[in-house]
């Protein structure tokens, strides 16, 4: 990778952008680039302001040229950043040391945090980060950019600046509203359906930042049940009966969602289920299982992927629509289905991890995959997705914090002997 690339630069955007900037994207250039030089914390806070409703008021095309001129504009001095680590080189010294920290740094990254004086500053920049990951299939050359602003939000939002609050049917509505429009597992399907997923037997959990007070940063659905739940349409059902919780000894996560499509990779789910397992273990003393109900996203694209080495007749089973209402057709696929999943969740990688992005979560968490669950979800999404199946996944105190370490150092994936026995099984219906 050349100098210029490393830094953000390219021959294309250093000489011409995608297209000639506009008078508004001129004027935010601009006050950028006063906004970096201004000393006064008043006129900062006034251009800052300034230039995020500049910037709110950008058409598509206008924020990515934009964003081309964070990285022609507001990137390290590839000049400067090597002068500093010869010198660095030459003498070792704590003024080199921070000389060179200073000049690696991107003036993007000052820039960001000065725009984050505004009122609604980390709004934006979430936000930003948000068209920058959409654009980025477009203009990869665009990474720089929202690098930098990764690393701001996620020291930004790391769990000593969180707080997590118990969502119930007296939460102000604008949040109410906004876990109806952010769920991402299972639709919410109105106020009816949102008041079940309230009642005394379910509970529901954000993370909250000072910045965004009625902005949930990701929430977890939860059902107080008896017994490990293996399908989720019982949990989702709103005129299912209210269990006591009291009664309750397993408590059942049947979706999490980050809401904040800007913050994608800041990590604090995992910090989430932590924190409400420690919660709902101290108000309810008789819970003695903490599971997943969890769908297997990514199983119907693989074996559509792999098809050419599985029997030819089970992918033309699958493609009759309502194949899993016919008993026979659904009890010949079940035999075959259950084991390439467990294979599938067990074995099949991307690089070093799980293949699933579900899988992946959850055992980095320190999970252990319990078992896999036939016709789990019987939704279009489900059966879309994943077949129909469903896992759980188990947090057992005692034994996440060895999960953890075992996933983090060796990308060991941890099942329970039963799931193995499947997955021996799986392999051997792979042709090769």
């Amino acid at each position: 990778m050349g100098i210029a690339r490393l830094f953000g630069l390219s021959p294309r955007l250093s000489e011409a952008l995608s297209q000639r900037p506009s008078r508004a994207v001129r004027k935010l250039n601009e006050l950028c680039h006063n906004l970096l030089t201004e000393r006064g914390e008043v006129a900062g806070a006034h251009l800052a302001t300034e230039a995020i409703q500049l910037y709110q008021s950008l058409t598509a095309a206008e924020v990515r040229t934009f964003f081309e001129l964070l990285v022609k504009e507001f990137s390290a001095n590839p000049d400067e950043v090597i002068h500093a680590a010869d010198e660095y080189r030459r003498e070792q010294t704590a003024e080199n040391l921070a000389y060179l920290q200073h000049v690696v740094e991107s003036p993007r990254q000052e820039l960001f945090r000065r725009l984050n004086m505004a009122p609604g500053g980390t709004h934006v920049l979430i936000e930003m980060r948000r068209q920058l990951l959409r654009d980025l299939y477009h203009v990869p050359l665009l990474e720089p950019v929202s690098a930098d602003l990764f690393h701001l939000l996620t020291s930004w939002f790391n769990r000593g600046f969180l707080h997590l609050r118990r969502i119930d049917w007296h939460t102000s509505a604008i949040v109410l509203e906004k876990l109806i429009e952010y769920e991402a597992v299972h639709q919410i399907q109105g106020w009816n359906d949102l008041r079940r997923r309230l009642e005394a037997d379910r509970r529901c959990y954000a993370f909250f930042h000072p910045a965004l007070p009625d902005e949930p940063i990701i929430f977890i659905e939860v059902a107080l049940s008896r017994g490990m739940s293996e399908k989720v349409q019982p949990l989702l059902d709103p005129d299912a009966p209210v269990l006591d919780p009291a009664m309750a000894d397993s408590a059942m996560f049947y979706s999490i969602t980050n809401c904040q499509e800007g913050l994608r990779g800041v990590p604090f789910g995992s910090f989430l289920i932590k924190r409400v397992v420690e919660d709902l273990s101290a108000k309810f003393p008789r819970l003695k299982r903490f599971a997943t109900v969890s769908p297997v996203p990514g199983f119907r694209r693989w074996l559509m992927e792999n098809a050419a080495a599985l029997d030819g007749s089970l992918i033309a089973k699958l493609e009759e629509s309502s194949w899993f209402e016919n008993e026979k057709a659904s009890a010949e696929l079940q035999k075959v289905l259950m084991p390439l999943c467990a294979r599938y969740l067990l074995h099949e990688k991307s690089k070093k991890e799980p293949l699933d992005s579900v899988a992946r979560f959850h055992l980095k968490n320190g999970a252990r995959l319990e078992q896999i669950n036939w016709l789990g979800d019987t939704s279009p999404t489900g059966m879309t997705r994943s077949c129909g199946l469903m896992a759980n996944y188990v947090y057992r105190l005692g034994d996440v914090e060895r999960n953890h370490e075992l996933y983090t150092r060796e990308f060991k994936v941890v099942g329970s002997s039963e799931v193995q026995a499947l997955a021996k099984q799986g392999g051997a219906l792979l042709k090769g």
